[in-house]
């Protein structure tokens, strides 16, 4: 009876040791919020500093290779963000100017940002050619930190 239990124990040992085959499949992870391959400039322009807040830098509007539109922020991009958050518009003029109950439709939000150095905002649907400024506002202080005219 021991000899069969030892045969059968060793039997279950080793087909459970059977060498097992691993398929690994790598997931590649495309950041859409980056533009692909090359980033060609349509419409760039310095930041003009507003209310002593030490915003700098550039503002670029252009397209990737598969012609997805984005706003860079670069140049030594900086601004005084010790309120927080800047919002990001895409404008018709320098002036922010917002109709809450309506809608601006010369205004277009870009996204946030809260913090310096080069950045870049996906606009989808892309913006229409008459959007030829950038603002920065600070929604919690309700005042313009700068804004670059694209030319």
């Amino acid at each position: 009876m021991k000899t069969i239990l030892l045969c059968a124990f060793a039997a279950l040992l080793f087909t459970s040791c059977e060498k097992e085959t691993e398929t690994i499949t790598n997931t590649v992870m495309v950041d859409t919020s980056q533009p692909r391959g090359t980033f060609t400039v349509s419409k760039s322009g310095a930041l003009v500093e507003q209310n002593s807040t030490g915003t700098a830098g550039v503002a670029q509007l252009g397209t990737d290779e598969d012609g997805v539109q984005f706003l860079k922020l670069s140049g030594g991009f900086t601004s005084n963000f010790a309120t927080g958050t800047l919002v990001v518009y895409l404008s018709t003029s320098m002036d922010y100017v917002a109709d809450p109950g309506n809608g601006n439709p010369d205004l277009k939000l870009i996204g946030n940002v809260n913090s310096g150095g080069d950045r870049y905002f996906k606009i989808a649907p892309a913006s229409g050619s008459q959007f030829d400024h950038v603002i920065l506002w600070c929604a919690s202080a309700s005042i313009p930190f700068g804004y670059a005219a694209l030319n």
